[in-house]
């Protein structure tokens, strides 16, 4: 077993049973949406369906990128993969780095067979990206048949690793020139640290899609990192495990700075769901809890989970008398000072929309 695989599995196993969720708050809970008594919809008018990437989901969620590379990661792509057709779900792969070392590896990132028809990301850190080139980069994301690629940002994680990146040099030049020669859209990806004002705008000018905001809230990657290496990783990883800006303030910060927005970082019930689109994302993306349901029940518990999910997204919509996504983030909400307080952060926006509820 190659030392890159055996850390993907180890990472899973840290994830499925490890405590490495952030104790910072998302600040999502100070999205205040108002319950509408007289709704005047049926449940069968609520439409939760978006149109991102190209793609249609029948529902605003993507199952984020989590694994690859190993042959246990195989199996939790192709159920994921399985449980995204079935509910019109969005699925991200975990980094394809592993592709680059051994090209065997790319059957455990096949599921075209079992999700012919959902917004499918391929995944590839910033560092690798710059080395690999966009020739090499496109033939990873045709390889999988992916609809866009996620292009991961991960210099806290790879600080804290003994092994990771120092040099984060030339990543956004790298970014642009994909942006430029793929023939997808670029997702630029953060790991649960979030997106400030200046380095959206950067990435705007550098021609990303969209970006996956992956705030401060939910895993913690230094703190995963934690759990693993030698006295200095676990002492460093404990020390930046609370380290980034929250996932609704890099929400908003996207909004503000014009660029369509997944909500990752810390969605762990319909209403983080709800309060995210609420402020502007375009959909949200989950990756811990699909894992730790695919380790308690397999692709039934994956199910499960996705349909909770879905349905209780739908009956709050309902209840807030939105009959679409477009609806509910034009209904009324009250933002609490924490949030607000992020907000007010000035930044080269440029011109573009103001907040929500501005």
């Amino acid at each position: 077993m190659s030392v890159l695989t055996g850390r993907k599995l180890e990472h899973l196993d840290i994830c499925a049973n490890g405590s490495v969720e952030s104790g910072s708050s998302t600040l999502l809970d100070e999205v205040h949406l108002l319950h509408e008594a007289l709704p005047e919809l049926a449940w069968g008018q609520v439409d939760p369906s978006v149109e991102i990437l190209g793609r249609r989901l029948l529902a605003p969620v993507v199952i984020t990128g989590m694994t690859g590379g190993a042959e246990r990661a195989g199996e939790i792509n192709r159920a994921l993969a399985g449980v995204a057709q079935k509910f019109g779900l969005g699925m991200g792969l975990g980094s394809q780095r592993a592709m680059l070392v051994d090209p065997a590896s790319a059957a455990t990132y096949q599921v075209r067979d079992v999700a012919p028809d959902i917004l499918l990301l391929a995944n590839l850190g910033a560092v690798q990206a710059r080395d690999a080139g966009p020739e090499r980069v496109a033939e990873l994301v045709e390889a999988v048949g992916a609809d866009a690629l996620c292009v991961h940002l991960n210099p806290a994680q790879e600080l804290v690793q003994d092994e990771g990146d120092r040099d984060f040099r030339g990543a956004l030049d790298a970014i642009q020139s994909l942006a430029e020669a793929l023939p997808v859209p670029v997702v630029a990806k953060e790991t649960g640290c979030g997106l400030a004002p200046g380095t959206l705008c950067r990435l705007r000018a550098a021609g990303v899609a969209a970006v996956d905001v992956s705030g401060r809230g939910g895993t913690t990657w230094p703190g995963v990192e934690a759990h693993r290496g030698s006295e200095r990783q676990r002492e460093l990883g404990q020390a930046l495990r609370e380290w980034g800006i929250p996932t609704a303030a890099s929400v908003a910060f996207a909004r503000r700075a014009g660029i369509p927005a997944l909500a990752s970082g810390g969605i762990r019930t319909p209403l983080d769901a709800v309060r995210a689109l609420a402020l502007g994302a375009e959909a949200v993306g989950l990756a811990l809890p699909f894992l730790r349901a695919w380790s308690e029940g397999g692709s039934a518990g994956v199910t499960l989970a996705a349909e909770r999910l879905v349905e209780g997204i739908r009956a709050l919509m309902l209840l807030v008398g939105a009959r679409s996504i477009a609806d509910l983030r034009r209904a009324p909400r009250i933002l609490g000072p924490s949030l607000r307080a992020w907000m007010d952060l000035e930044g080269p926006w440029g011109t573009t929309p103001g907040y929500p509820g501005d």
